[in-house]
């Protein structure tokens, strides 16, 4: 029920750059880039506390290690929407409006609210999915995020590294809470929740990244053929992305079947990365108290 694998979840009590950003188009002088990330980033608090409390909600009754798993990941999610907080305060301050995309949030989740709270946690699981597999994508292909700033690659990537860490903890409190149900049963909410999320989440995305690009003077055709290419070509993090996604409602899928802890190593031993987070790791009583 439990990882297949031994995986440290370590929260990292980072804190990245405060002022204000030096360009508005942070990512390589690039509009399409820096408004993937941007509204990527603007739904990041909302949707994390969502995961926290779905994944608190079905807590009771799991062992001893899940029970730390789910410790470390609130931790974490916590601390990743303290820092997305501060860097939606920047993206503000540089001009954007992100009420649009925060409220397009609040939409979705209040009807995911409006549901029992398994289908919360069911969602949560699927959203931890997809968040692993962006997350192994920008780690395992650094293009992503060459061009950005160096302060703001950082704060992504460690995120990245956190998203690998605990991908399997909503998935392993999923079969937790599931444990007396048929796998049939199991498997056909999953599929019926991904397919929902499918139908609205990248749909929302695509309109949110539109609209900064609306507030940056961008519009039309020839924005959305750029957005596309972004997208599906270069560098293409929708398309290397779109198989991993499906893996979920295969037979017999967990997240752990997937090992990519070695990503977590390579960036953190890259360019002092070890040195800065290690010095400021400490373990988090957030979801324990």
């Amino acid at each position: 029920m439990t990882n297949a694998k031994d995986v440290n979840i370590h929260p990292r009590n980072v804190h990245f750059e405060r002022r204000a950003l030096t360009k508005r188009w942070w990512h390589g002088d690039d509009p399409v880039a820096t408004a993937v990330y941007n509204a990527l980033s603007a739904t990041f608090p909302l949707g994390e506390a969502f995961f926290v409390e779905a994944v608190r909600n079905h807590r009771d009754g799991a062992n001893a290690r899940l029970s730390a798993e789910i410790a470390a990941f609130c931790s974490q999610e916590v601390l990743h929407s303290r820092e997305h907080l501060a860097f939606n305060r920047r993206i503000v301050e540089a001009g954007y409006d992100i009420a649009p995309l925060e409220d397009q949030v609040r939409t979705r989740l209040a009807m995911l609210k409006a549901k029992p709270p398994i289908v919360g946690l069911a969602a949560t699981s699927a959203f931890e999915h997809f968040t692993a597999v962006v997350a192994h994508e920008i780690l395992a292909n650094p293009r992503h995020l060459a061009a950005a700033e160096p302060e703001i690659a950082a704060l992504w990537r460690w995120h990245a590294v956190d998203e690998v860490e605990h991908k399997c903890v909503a998935y392993d409190t999923w079969l937790h809470a599931t444990r007396d149900w048929s796998r049939f049963r199991r498997w056909t909410v999953k599929t019926k929740i991904i397919l929902l999320l499918t139908r609205n989440y990248f749909p929302d995305r695509a309109r949110g990244i539109l609209e900064l690009l609306r507030q940056d003077g961008l519009t039309g055709p020839r924005v959305w053929m750029r957005l596309a290419w972004y997208a599906f070509g270069y560098p293409g993090i929708a398309r290397h992305i779109l198989q991993k996604w499906i893996r979920f409602i295969l037979p017999g899928f967990h997240p752990s079947k997937v090992d990519d802890a070695h990503l977590v190593v390579t960036t953190e031993s890259q360019s002092g990365a070890a040195e800065r987070i290690s010095a400021t790791t400490r373990q988090l009583s957030t979801c324990s108290d």
